[in-house]
């Protein structure tokens, strides 16, 4: 069972570093809960693979840091009906 865990845990990281996807994008790929994605992200990474960690920390922050400008984007196309 650890292992799938850690496999997985993995394997979200590099999707996610791959593609710039957001957590919930990537829940929905693999599907997972985003609570599963967090929580391997940012707890069961770190220990097993920190060199990974510290690169899709870095994407997840900058996701953090954008969600506001994709949330407007999202009001816009909902309102403009497109």
């Amino acid at each position: 069972m650890r292992e799938n865990i850690e496999q997985r845990a993995c394997e979200l990281a590099v999707y996610i570093i791959e593609t710039h996807a957001t957590v919930r994008a990537a829940a929905r790929h693999f599907g997972v809960s985003k609570s599963t994605v967090h929580k391997d992200l940012s707890e069961r990474l770190p220990h097993w693979n920190r060199a990974l960690y510290l690169q899709v920390k870095a994407v997840m922050e900058q996701n953090k840091a954008e969600r506001h400008i994709r949330g407007g984007m999202a009001t816009r196309r909902k309102y403009r009906g497109g």
